[in-house]
C-alpha cells in the first residue's frame, strides 16, 4: 500500500512538472512575437553613447538613448527630446525648446519616484562630458565648429557656431549627442558603459559580454504612433554574439534570429539568385528589402611616401582603369550595389553628379603602365593590396586584372582590426577600405581628402594634399547656399578623379533579411536599426 502511494505520488509530481513545462513553453511561444532577435559579429564595446563609433555600438545604444533631434527614414531632421529650435539670420545660433515629459529609465539613485524628467542642464552636461579629456571620446569632433553651448533654463538650450555649417543639424542626430543622467555617469564612472541609463525606447536588462545583450521595452517611453498608441510595440531586443557569419545564416534559417544585415559571401549564393532575386527556396519565408545607402567601398592609395611605387600617378589611373566594375558587382555581389563610375560621392548626396570617372578601359590602363616604366625604367612594377577576409574575392579580381595590364599584385590578408591600425599609421600602400556616412551631407565623404585631416589625427588615410581642394573644401563648411555647396562639392570630388587618390570600386545597398512574420522594420540610407516601430506577427 505504501509502494502504491509512493508510485501515485510520483506520478502526480511527474505530471505537474510535465504541466508546469509545458505552460512554460506555451507562455514562451506565446510571447516569441515580442522579442525581436538579431546576431553581431563582434562583440558590442559600450554602452555609452560617448563611444557609439562603430556600428554595432550604434545600433544598441539607438535603442537606448535619444538627442535633442533624430532622422527620419528619409533622412530629414525631426524632433526628438528638443520639439522645436530656432536659426539665428546668420546661421550661428540655434536655440532649442525641450520636451517635459520626457523620462530617464528608472534607477535607485533617482530617489523615490526611481526616475526624472529630462532638462536643458543634462544636454549641457552629456555635451561637455564629449570634450571631457578624460572621457577620450571619439565624437568630440562633432563640435569642432562650435563656440559654446549652455542651458538658458530647463527647457530651453543654446548652441552658438564660430562659423556657419549648413549640416550641424544632421551632426546633432549622431549618438555621441545624446543625453545622460549626470548622477548616474558619475556614480558608475567608466562602468557605465555596461550599466547605461538613457530615454530611449528599451532599456538596458542584461549584458554578458560576447555572449548575449538583452533590452527590454521602456514603459514610460514618450513617443506614440499615429493612432496614439505608446511605442515601442515590442517587449525586448534580444542580441547574440556568434561571429561566424556561415553560423548566423543558419540560424536565421532555422528562425532563431528574426534578421540578417547585409549580404555575405559565405552564403550570398545560397539565398539570392544570380539576378539578386531571392531564391525560390526562400521566397515564400524570408522578406528582402533593400535601397540607397550612403556607403562608397573603395581602395585607398597612400600617397604620402613618393618612395611607395603605388603611389605613382600613372599607375594609380592604371589601376582605375584596369577592371570591369559591373561585371564584378554581377559576379562578386549578385548584382546588389552600383558600379563606382562616378565619384568618390554616393548616389543620394547633394553634389553626386555624373561626373566621368574610372570606367573599364584595359587598353588605356596598358598605354599608362607603358608610360609609367618609360618615365622611371622600373619594368616590373608591384604593388600590395591589403584587405580582411571578407573582401578577398573583391581584391583577387582586382589582382588578376592587373597582371593583364602588366601591373604584377599580391593581395595580404589580415584581421579587419590590424587593417584599420596599419591604415591609421599610414604602413600600407593600398588599402580596401569603405566610407559610411556619420551624416547624410558630402562634406562626410570629402573630409577624408581634406590635408588638415591626416591620420592619425584625422580619416585622411591617403595624406593626399592639394590646395584648391583644400580652398574649395573650406569654402564649401562656410557656404549656406545649399546649391552653390553641392556645386563645391562636385568640383571636389572631380578634382579626386583626377589626381586619383583612390580607386573607387561601388556604391553600396543596404540589404536586409527578415522572417516573414517581420513588420514595420524598414531601411535608410544610413543602415540606422530602427526598432521601436518593428512588430512581429504571431
Amino acid at each position: 500500500m505504501q509502494h502504491f502511494k509512493l508510485v501515485i505520488s510520483s506520478i502526480s509530481i511527474f505530471c505537474l512538472l510535465l504541466i508546469s513545462f509545458s505552460c512554460q513553453q506555451n507562455s514562451t511561444e506565446n510571447r516569441d512575437h515580442l522579442v525581436f532577435r538579431y546576431n553581431e559579429h563582434a562583440n558590442i564595446t559600450s554602452l555609452d553613447p560617448a563611444f557609439a563609433k562603430d556600428q554595432r555600438n550604434i545600433w544598441a545604444v539607438h535603442q537606448l538613448f535619444n538627442g535633442l533631434v533624430e532622422m527620419d527614414t528619409d533622412l530629414n531632421v525631426i524632433p526628438a527630446i528638443a520639439k522645436s529650435w530656432e536659426v539665428s539670420e546668420d546661421a550661428l545660433t540655434y536655440v532649442f525648446t525641450l520636451r517635459d515629459d520626457v523620462l530617464f529609465h528608472e534607477h535607485e539613485l533617482f530617489g523615490n519616484k526611481r526616475t526624472r524628467t529630462v532638462n536643458a542642464y543634462d544636454f549641457e552636461y552629456s555635451f561637455g562630458r564629449i570634450l571631457d579629456d578624460k572621457i577620450a571620446s571619439s565624437g568630440r569632433w562633432i563640435f569642432k565648429s562650435v563656440e559654446s553651448f549652455k542651458a538658458i533654463d530647463a527647457t530651453t538650450f543654446q548652441i552658438t557656431l564660430k562659423q556657419p555649417f549648413p549640416a550641424f543639424l544632421s551632426l546633432l542626430t549622431m549618438k555621441y549627442c545624446s543625453v545622460v543622467p549626470k548622477e548616474i555617469v558619475e556614480h558608475y564612472g567608466n562602468d557605465f558603459r555596461a550599466n547605461p541609463i538613457g530615454t530611449g525606447p528599451f532599456q538596458f536588462k542584461i549584458w554578458e559580454e560576447n555572449t548575449k545583450l538583452v533590452l527590454r521595452k521602456n514603459p514610460k517611453y514618450f513617443e506614440k504612433d499615429a493612432s496614439g498608441e505608446n511605442l515601442p510595440y515590442l517587449e525586448a531586443v534580444a542580441i547574440t554574439f556568434l561571429p561566424d557569419k556561415q553560423s548566423e545564416f543558419l540560424q536565421f534559417v532555422q528562425g532563431n534570429i528574426d534578421f540578417l544585415n547585409s549580404l555575405d559571401p559565405s552564403y550570398q549564393d545560397e539565398i539570392l539568385d544570380a539576378s539578386g532575386k531571392l531564391r525560390k527556396t526562400y521566397a515564400e519565408n524570408v522578406n528582402m528589402i533593400s535601397g540607397p545607402y550612403l556607403n562608397t567601398e573603395y581602395l585607398g592609395i597612400y600617397i604620402g611616401d613618393s618612395t611607395n611605387i603605388s603611389s605613382h600617378h600613372l599607375l594609380r589611373k592604371a589601376m582605375n582603369y584596369s577592371f570591369d566594375r559591373q561585371k564584378m558587382i554581377t559576379y562578386l555581389r549578385s548584382g546588389i550595389g552600383t558600379p563606382a563610375i562616378h565619384g568618390f560621392i554616393p548616389k543620394g548626396l547633394p553634389g553626386f553628379a555624373n561626373i566621368k570617372g574610372f570606367d573599364y578601359q584595359p587598353e588605356t590602363a596598358k598605354n599608362l603602365v607603358k608610360q609609367y616604366v618609360e618615365e622611371t625604367g622600373n619594368t616590373s612594377p608591384e604593388v600590395a593590396i591589403t584587405t580582411n577576409g571578407q573582401y578577398l574575392n573583391f581584391c583577387e579580381y582586382i589582382q588578376r586584372e592587373l597582371e593583364k595590364i602588366g601591373i604584377k599584385a599580391s593581395v595580404n590578408v589580415i584581421p579587419a582590426s590590424t587593417l584599420r591600425e596599419l591604415r591609421s599609421k599610414g604602413e600600407l600602400p593600398i588599402f580596401r577600405a569603405s566610407w559610411i556616412a556619420d551624416y547624410p551631407d558630402a562634406e562626410n565623404y570629402l573630409s577624408l581628402f581634406y590635408s588638415k585631416n591626416f591620420t592619425p589625427n584625422g580619416p585622411n588615410y591617403t595624406h593626399f594634399k592639394n590646395a584648391q581642394f583644400d580652398e574649395w573644401y573650406e569654402t564649401a563648411l562656410r557656404e549656406t547656399d545649399a546649391t552653390t555647396r553641392a556645386n563645391l562639392y562636385t568640383k571636389m570630388d572631380s578634382l579626386l578623379i583626377s589626381e586619383a587618390p583612390l580607386v573607387p570600386l561601388y556604391y553600396d545597398q543596404v540589404v536586409r533579411f527578415t522572417q516573414e512574420n517581420v513588420e514595420g522594420l524598414g531601411i535608410n540610407a544610413l543602415n540606422l536599426l530602427e526598432l521601436k516601430r518593428v512588430q512581429k506577427a504571431k
